[in-house]
């Protein structure tokens, strides 16, 4: 049995993680605003050290696997919290915590994107350009450009950074090449409280329910918990770097031709360095 750790815990498809990680006998250190092992904000520098620390010293400088659940919705005016919760409080934890996984020889980590990543439109490029280079300051200032939108804006690029930031780590020596295998899930809509909370609101709901799920209706915070312990299976042991949609097929309905895609002609000579890199061993 192995120890886990999952954030977002105490509600959610956090939550049905972490039940199902106990169901199956593994221990589970639970990190959250409440009702947690380790309570700590992820939304500032400060919560973010002292969670991974706790973490550390409880699982005894080794996990077999990381679930990085927590986040907020596009929620109005919150997009410094947006921001720091949904990026860098994944990207902080899983710095800190690489050792502990690599002592492990065989962990994985699953990350929670969003299927937002694909079927928003106009997120602004500088603002997912920012976040990969640790400025959120950059990234807040270009939401404010759209206005009331700007929570949405800082939800997807948030999303669309955080996979980014995945399948660039993924492959590389300080990951894959310790043993750590690293991959993102993308939900659509699931019923969880965020959502319920949402279809609370008339003027939301009517917006969520408008959008296509070509299979209808919603998610379930189990199932996509089901995914989780599959991608921290020895099942997982080949998948790395990968974002799997769950979402009810509307990546799909808008994205159908897009992917997959081989590499442009533009992009064949960096290609062939970056293959002749990996052959002779200088990258993993």
């Amino acid at each position: 049995m192995g120890v886990y750790a999952v954030t977002g815990s105490a509600s959610g498809m956090g939550q049905a993680v972490v039940e199902r990680l106990r169901g199956a006998g593994h221990t589970v250190i639970r990190v959250d605003l409440r009702d947690a092992d380790v309570v700590a904000d992820l939304s500032t520098a400060a919560g973010r050290r002292a969670a991974a620390e706790k973490v550390l010293t409880a699982c005894g400088g080794r996990l077999d696997g990381a679930v990085l659940a927590a986040g907020l919705g596009p929620t109005k005016g919150a997009e410094r919290m947006i921001t720091e919760v949904n990026y860098f409080g994944v990207v902080d934890l899983l710095q800190a915590w690489r050792p502990a996984l690599a002592a492990a020889e065989r962990a994985k980590v699953v990350v929670f994107s969003s299927n937002s990543t694909t079927t928003t439109p106009a997120v602004p490029g500088r603002a997912v350009r920012a976040l990969l280079a640790g400025d959120g300051d950059k990234a807040l200032r270009a939401y404010r450009l759209f206005g009331p939108g700007g929570a949405t804006m800082a939800y997807a690029a948030s999303k669309i950074a955080i996979s980014r930031w995945v399948r660039r780590n993924a492959v590389t020596a300080q990951w894959a090449g310790a043993g750590i295998r690293l991959n993102a899930l993308a939900p659509g809509a699931i019923m969880t409280p965020l959502l319920e909370r949402q279809l609370a609101n008339p003027a939301e709901a009517k917006i969520i329910r408008q959008f296509p799920v070509p299979i209808g209706g919603f998610g379930d915070a189990g199932q996509l918990a089901d995914w989780v312990l599959f991608m921290l299976s020895d099942a997982a042991d080949f998948l790395c770097g990968s974002v799997l949609f769950v979402d009810g097929g509307s990546d799909a309905f808008y994205r159908s031709d897009d992917w997959p895609r081989p590499v442009p002609a533009r992009r064949i000579p960096s290609y062939l360095k970056q293959t002749r890199e990996f052959i002779t061993g200088r990258r993993p």
